[in-house]
């Protein structure tokens, strides 16, 4: 049953009544849904081609794509799937679904982990690739001192606090434009660059080359590898989580309501994420083969100044992925502290509640700061339920397709292959955690 005080009314295009008026255009849609999923993930596509190799690695790029094309849809239809009400939030959606009681305790703590996954790497990565950006434009960041990766963690989670105190996802539109344009920007350097690297047999003159061949190990180290890049590979497809809260800034009459625009923002921002993992995937593992590393900027060295320009897009991104992903979270405990423990709204709250987030956020990432690892286990554990086979399990609680139709098998079978996709990454991804924490040393 969906009361109006759990969900908010449709309102027309001036957004009458409302705190947060919904004014949005379908290409706002585009740019959010690009910042929130051309990330940072795609860095890593060419380590996890190198655990898949070539045909495995398309095929889970390809079938990634469509599965959540799919049901990245059917979330943008289920919005107004009930008259007079949208469901502007996730958990909001799983209630009327699920019930309110199994609803939000399945659906609220899969998506925080999609939200909090995805901040805790923005920040290893922010830190990362500002490291790697100073030492390139500058000498003095050579000196032994500056090479402590987790300083420069610090010194990007610095620029949190302060975007944090934003109000809104709309407030951040400008934000999310330029984080949308470089993503894009960084993404045509690398693999660019990779092509024009070629590899070493060919940059060197000599024989030899890369070897394109499954990593030395025992059977067991190469099941997990694979496990992992399955993770990575559904890192890269993260949008799901907040494209709830990105339709909601869309208005919406009964004549002209919001799935239209939405779903014209989705496929043109899918279109711009095929046109950046693809080649990064495929130029990178080329460059490289099996000894890519996880961020394939990293590898990169020429020229000097196009990488520095790349890690640099990269942070700007970065800056604004994080706050697309942070902002439900911020609405959530501003309302649970205002609603609950009865603390006044205004500016100290919001100065207190999203500083303590963004100060844990960035606490768990130098702690934590394993790229490529995180990556595996937060694309298992979160973002294979919220983009994979989650919005299936509402179509059908709320849908009802009759049995073995298409929509039957169709769902049925993205739930199959999502819950096998997370145990398989989740458990891979935990691993190799676990073996990284076990040499790390905190100063590095």
């Amino acid at each position: 049953m969906v009361t109006s005080s759990v969900l908010p009314k449709v309102v027309d295009d001036a957004g009458e009544g409302e705190a947060n008026p919904r004014r949005a255009k379908w290409w706002y849609a585009t740019f959010h849904s690009v910042t929130a999923m051309v990330g940072a993930g795609v860095l890593s596509l060419p380590y996890a081609m190198a655990h898949l190799g070539w045909g495995p690695g398309t095929a889970a790029l390809v079938v990634s794509w469509g599965m959540t094309l799919y049901t990245l849809r059917l979330l943008i239809e289920l919005h107004e799937c009930v008259p007079g009400v949208r469901f502007d939030r996730y958990r909001d959606l799983g209630a009327h679904a699920l019930g309110p009681r199994l609803g939000p305790w399945l659906v609220v703590p899969q998506q925080l982990i999609v939200q909090l996954g995805c901040d805790v790497v923005y920040m290893v990565i922010g830190g990362k690739c500002l490291m790697k950006f100073a030492e390139s434009v500058s000498s003095w960041s050579r000196a032994p001192q500056l090479h402590h990766q987790s300083y420069w963690i610090c010194i990007f989670g610095a620029s949190q606090f302060l975007l944090s105190q934003l109000p809104s996802l709309d407030s951040i539109t400008a934000v999310s434009l330029a984080a949308a344009a470089m993503s894009v920007g960084y993404s045509t350097i690398s693999w660019a660059a990779c092509l024009a690297r070629g590899t070493p047999a060919a940059a060197e003159g000599g024989g030899g080359g890369v070897s394109y061949a499954y990593k030395d190990g025992t059977a067991a180290d190469s099941v997990f590898r694979v496990c992992s890049a399955l993770g990575q590979v559904a890192f890269a497809y993260a949008g799901h989580g907040v494209v709830l809260e990105i339709q909601a800034t869309i208005p919406s009459t009964p004549t002209k309501p919001s799935r239209g625009a939405m779903w014209k923002g989705a496929v043109a921002a899918y279109l711009v994420t095929a046109l950046c993992y693809f080649p990064v995937a495929i130029a990178g593992y080329w460059a490289f083969g099996r000894d890519v590393s996880d961020n394939v900027l990293v590898a990169l060295r020429r020229p000097p100044w196009l990488v520095a320009a790349a890690n640099m897009m990269v942070v700007v991104h970065v800056l604004g992925s994080y706050q697309v992903y942070a902002m439900p979270i911020f609405e959530t405990l501003e309302t649970i502290l205002i609603t609950r423990i009865r603390l006044p709204p205004g500016a100290l709250l919001r100065l207190v509640a999203r500083s303590a987030y963004v100060a844990f956020t960035l606490f768990v990432a130098v702690t934590f700061p394993f790229f490529g690892d995180l990556l595996g286990f937060f694309g298992g554990f979160g973002f294979t339920p919220t983009s994979y086979f989650l919005p299936c399990i509402l179509w059908l609680k709320i849908k009802k397709p009759p049995r073995f139709s298409a929509s039957w098998f169709a769902n049925w079978g993205c739930i199959v292959v999502g819950v096998l996709l997370m145990i398989a990454s989740t458990i891979g991804g935990l691993r190799s955690i676990i073996q990284d924490a076990s040499t790390f040393q905190f100063y590095s």
